[in-house]
């Protein structure tokens, strides 16, 4: 019998030296680099926290690593040894069919070459579908030619991207910024558990890799690095800089700056359109100018990261036959997710269009596989990115049928709102376990702010019950008082930027509007009974949870306006957006804040009604006091009527709900007319969305009713803009294409009143 070669039968499992994990690297032990868990790991109870081949370490330095190859080896043997069999199988055959006719071997053979002709021409198709679509990117910017190099044409893709979202010159980076290979690899870790955990656009383990090479003596490793590897990097850690910053001039700003000044001059080639790369730049693009809107605008950033996604088909999985790779497929669908909840939360805050609508997309969610689990990002990582997306299509939905399809009012708008809020009570409920509390303390004030958003009165559903004033009172309250613990912890624990000043003042707007409308009902503890609904549709959301022994309903609404005040001034120190929001909402709320404190003197002064007390036995009062009493006693005399006016209301929505229920038994016994009381009608589906061109023009979406003046957000922003360097549009002329935006109020009586309220021009 001949001796098997060495090719052949390579002696693999042989012993070699492994790298210790990270527990026992840490506690400089001795390990024996067992699987899945070494010894030590087992006897200390960690076999959880034993780190295995994983994204952990850089390619080719995974302590499984040849491990890994040694099963690559036997299923590649595997597959040899099967087709030499089937080789054999057909040779035999072959020789079977030697006396068969020569004619019919002639046609076989050339059936078989046709059909592999017919299938090789059908690659080549693909391959060249395939070569067009990524020529889009150039075909945006440059219909007729390709000829997009500096040499040639004199300008970039980048250039116009930071021609378009540079708000301000970056400054120069100092010599002396850069960290130390320990410091570096702490911001990592701070970007990958806070933010990449959220958005994982990119390889962790290529990351990791291109750090390494950095640092590497040897400037041929350098070399071997592209631009697009530098842009990640220096972003990354611009990002980790920028985050961790409290102020606009302390350390972590002044390293952010310094990084994404050292970033840029790779922007030429880390933007280049028509690969997988510019999107992910632009992701982190995108991200940086969320922290630092002095200097870019992420408004322009995520409509160039839209029109990327789109231009390689991403907003489309590719068919089942064309997927190469699992893992490039699940990078594939993170990247375009990741662009999808930028996208959304950016237009939402600030009440524009869509990039792109949801009957354009076809993108299943990524796997959690297709994540690392090693302990930079932990095991969370999987789970809040997820979480997020499927967040952001609830979202992107009540979105789309309130505020981006037409103006008619929907048929049946309460049921199609709790209808929406009963699918994020239900997102809600199903958050993982194990979702560290800096990240389910975001996502409970994203669910609070949707709620808000989704029962704000819009021209879609003009109404608003008491029931959902209550609601977005109680949420109201809630939500800053979480955002005002956040604003004032040590550091962020979860990704927090600009965008929150602005919904920390879109919040507290609508809490002002719902308690002018209903004062007395809202400051007072009476209990308010939910609207019914139809059978079939989706109940009222409950009112949120209160602690028992609290303060009263009037201490709550004068804390919440402090809490806002304080929580728009610590902002400010970080962004000068959130000055201007200060200054606006302190003169808008300063009449309702000083009759809440009056409230509260008169009720410590028992001349409130509820304590009970009688006028002619109180004592001989001052006249400042019983000029206070003579306003009581009007705002009383208001409140009765308006409570009358109320139960009107709600004696007539009775009468209505029990006629139509009658109405609908009698159809049934008929069987007339049997889609009269269908379930909960979910209004038109949303026109597709125009995708921005280059550069991206903001598209006005249809006339929201906005609770607050939203000029002056809008305002501020381009006043911002103007200090900035950038000219300043004027109020009286809008620019094409920017949102109109006009005042629209609820006064006392809770009648729509247009124009400025009092105090702000108004009439008083």
């Amino acid at each position: 019998m001949p001796r098997s070669s060495f090719s052949d039968n390579p002696l693999l499992r042989v012993s070699r030296p492994v790298s210790a994990c990270s527990r026992c690297r840490a506690a400089k032990v001795k390990c024996d680099g067992k699987l899945p868990a070494c010894t030590a790991c087992e006897k200390a109870g960690r076999e959880n926290e034993c780190s295995s081949a994983n994204d952990q370490f850089a390619r080719g330095k995974e302590r499984s690593y040849v491990a890994a190859l040694e099963l690559r080896v036997e299923k590649l043997e595997k597959r040899l040894a099967f087709a030499r069999s089937r080789k054999a199988s057909v040779n035999l055959h072959d020789i079977d069919e030697a006396t068969a006719a020569p004619a019919d071997r002639k046609d076989s053979l050339a059936n078989i070459r046709a059909a592999i002709h017919r299938k090789a021409a059908r690659k080549r198709e693909d391959s060249d579908v395939n070569s067009l679509v990524s020529d889009f990117g150039f075909l945006s910017v440059n219909a007729t030619t390709r000829d997009f190099e500096p040499s040639v044409s004199g300008m970039t893709f980048a250039r116009l991207v930071l021609a378009a979202a540079t708000n301000d010159d970056v400054p120069d980076p100092t010599e002396d910024s850069f960290p130390t290979r320990a410091e570096a690899f702490a911001i990592i870790q701070y970007y990958m558990a806070n933010i990449y955990a959220l958005f994982p656009s990119f390889s962790e383990t290529h990351l990791l890799t291109v750090l390494d090479d950095v640092f590497q003596q040897d400037e041929r490793v350098k070399d071997r690095l592209k631009d697009a590897d530098f842009w990640l990097l220096y972003m990354v850690l611009a990002i980790g800089y920028m985050a961790q910053s409290r102020g606009k001039q302390d350390e972590y700003y002044r390293r952010g700056l310094d990084f994404v000044a050292r970033a840029l001059p790779f922007a030429d080639k880390a933007l280049m359109p028509g690969y997988p790369t510019q999107i992910q730049s632009l992701i982190l693009f995108t991200q940086f100018s969320m922290l630092d809107p002095a200097h870019f605008d992420s408004w322009y950033l995520i409509g160039f990261a839209s029109r990327a996604v789109v231009d390689l088909g991403y907003h489309q999985d590719p068919p089942q036959l064309q997927v190469p790779d699992k893992a490039a497929l699940d990078l594939r669908r993170r990247m375009f997710y990741s662009v999808y909840a930028l996208d959304r939360t950016i237009s939402m805050i600030r009440t524009r269009s869509f990039s792109f609508s949801d009957d354009s997309i076809n993108v299943e969610y990524p796997s959690n596989s297709g994540l690392s689990s090693g302990p930079i990002t932990g095991p969370q990582s999987a789970d809040s990115s997820l979480v997020l997306f499927q967040l952001r299509r609830l979202q992107s939905e009540w979105y789309q049928t309130l505020f981006q399809a037409d103006s008619a009012p929907l048929p049946d708008a309460a049921s199609f709102i709790w209808q929406m809020c009963l699918e994020m009570r239900e997102w809600h409920e199903s958050l993982p376990d194990n979702l560290p509390s800096g990240v389910r303390e975001l996502f409970e004030l994203e669910l609070r702010y949707s709620y808000i958003y989704c029962l704000a009165p819009s021209d879609r559903s003009p109404h608003l019950t008491d029931y959902a004033r209550r609601l977005i009172f109680e949420h109201a309250i809630a939500y800053v008082n979480t955002i005002h613990n956040v604003a004032h912890g040590a550091t962020n624990s979860a990704f927090y930027t600009s965008l929150d000043a602005l919904k920390v003042y879109f919040v507290a707007m609508q809490f002002l509007t719902a308690l002018n409308a209903a004062r007395e009902l809202l400051i007072s503890e009476q209990r308010i009974i939910p609207p019914i609904t139809r059978p079939g549709t989706a109940p009222p959301p409950p009112l949120p949870h209160r602690p028992i022994g609290g303060e009263d309903s009037l201490d709550r609404s004068i804390r919440c306006l402090q809490q806002v005040f304080e929580t728009l001034g610590r902002f400010s120190q970080r962004w000068d957006i959130a000055s201007q929001l200060k200054t606006t909402f302190e003169s808008i709320s300063s009449d309702l804040f000083s009759w809440l404190q009056v409230r509260r003197q008169m009720r410590e002064q028992g001349q409130l009604p509820q304590q009970q007390q009688q006028p002619q036995q109180q004592p001989q009062q001052q006249p400042q006091q019983q000029q206070q009493q003579q306003q009581h006693h009007q705002q009383q005399q208001q409140q009765t009527q308006q409570q009358q006016h109320q139960q009107q209301q709600q004696q007539q929505q009775q009468q209505l709900y029990q006629h139509q229920h009658q109405q609908h038994q009698q159809h049934q016994q008929h069987q007339h007319q049997h889609q009269h009381h269908s379930p909960t009608p979910q209004g038109p589906s949303p026109p597709q969305t125009q995708l921005p061109s280059y550069p991206p023009h903001p598209h006005p979406p249809p006339q929201v009713l906005m609770a607050a003046p939203q000029m002056h957000m809008q305002g501020m922003m381009q006043q911002h803009q103007g200090q900035s360097g950038q000219p300043m549009m004027q109020q009286q002329q809008p620019q094409t294409g920017q949102p109109m935006m006009q005042y629209r109020w609820v006064d006392g009586t809770g009648q729509t009143m247009t124009g400025p309220p009092p105090g702000q021009g108004g009439p008083a």
